[in-house]
């Protein structure tokens, strides 16, 4: 596991002026890094399995063109066991190949709040529920898309700030 997250990415090295900036806030890195881990590395995924938690970040860091962040998620779900074509499904959404009927509905569900976080609505949780997922699962996955959002979001910025891209 990676120490902080959102500093791996953003090429912040421990003592540098952004990381210490950052640690002006211990209480926001402990809570963005225990959402990483919660949400992506939990004892107990619950209904969400950690392959469609991995789905899901993979989904959000290539809709968002961020590769490094892709490539993270896309060895992790390799990890996990899902075969090439099945990874490449998932970055080609909807045009890239078969999924299961279960995980393209969470696959429509993070283009849909990953492109127009304003466009949830009671027919796109409606479209979950058909898929099988509990009340409690769409949150999680509702919950991991905004994370991964947020993550890429904070990322972006603080290699701006560090004047990297």
């Amino acid at each position: 596991m990676l120490g902080d997250v959102i500093n791996h990415f953003a090429g912040i090295a421990p003592g540098s002026p952004l990381a210490r900036l950052r640690e002006q806030r211990p209480e926001t890195l402990r809570h963005a890094q225990g959402s990483f881990q919660a949400l992506l590395e939990p004892d107990d995924p619950g209904g969400v399995s950690r392959e469609e938690r991995e789905a899901i970040a993979l989904r959000v860091a290539t809709l968002e063109r961020f590769p490094d962040v892709a490539d993270f998620h896309r060895d992790r779900l390799r990890q996990l066991g899902a075969q090439g074509d099945r990874v490449a499904a998932i970055e080609q959404f909807p045009d890239g190949g078969d999924v299961p009927a279960r995980l393209a509905a969470i696959l429509r569900h993070t283009d849909l709040l990953t492109t127009s976080s304003r466009s949830g609505s009671p027919e796109a949780i409606a479209r979950l529920r058909q898929a099988g997922l509990s009340a409690q699962d769409i949150v999680t996955i509702s919950q991991l898309i905004a994370y991964m959002s947020y993550e890429i979001r904070m990322v972006a910025l603080l290699r701006a700030m560090g004047g990297r891209r």
